[in-house]
Parts: structure tokens; C-alpha cells; sequence
């Protein structure tokens, strides 16, 4: 039901894809690893991002494709009677 609602082609595109890239590159090479304690480790935070951007720029590339084949026509139906006098 989320599906049809919201495509993927939608919810994650590939600017959204590249933000996340960027996020987990700068809290993987940018921070400390340590820098909220030994509880938080954002080096993996960063590793996660990144895998997840990656992910949504390769299904973004994949599923492009498909939305060019999609018509949007709409058949009208029209009746041609005369009007009764």
C-alpha cells in the first residue's frame, strides 16, 4: 500500500541519494569517531549512509528507465448525437 502511494522513484531520488552519500562521507572521514562517547560510533553511522545513498543511486539509475515507458493518455469517450428538436 506505501508503494502506491508513494513510488521510489519519489521517495528517494537520486538528490536525496547523494545528500545521504555526502552525510555519511563527512561522518565517516570528517568527525571523530568518538566524539559523542565510546556509545556512539559515527564512523559506522557515516559506513551505513553511505551504503544506504548507494543503494538509492543505483535503484534510482535501474528504475529511470521505466518511467519513460508510462502513458499517460486517457481514451475519451464521446457521443455524437444530435440534439432532439
Amino acid at each position: 500500500m506505501l508503494y502506491t502511494l508513494f513510488p521510489l522513484e519519489v521517495v528517494m531520488g537520486v538528490g536525496v541519494s547523494i545528500f545521504f552519500l555526502t552525510l555519511g562521507a563527512i561522518l565517516k572521514f570528517a568527525i571523530e569517531p568518538d566524539v559523542f562517547g565510546q556509545s556512539v560510533h559515527m564512523d559506522i553511522i557515516g559506513i551505513i549512509f553511505m551504503i544506504v545513498g548507494g543503494v538509492g543511486v543505483v535503484l534510482s539509475i535501474v528504475l529511470a528507465p521505466r518511467r519513460g515507458q508510462t502513458s499517460d493518455h486517457r481514451l475519451m469517450h464521446r457521443e455524437n448525437n444530435p440534439p432532439e428538436i
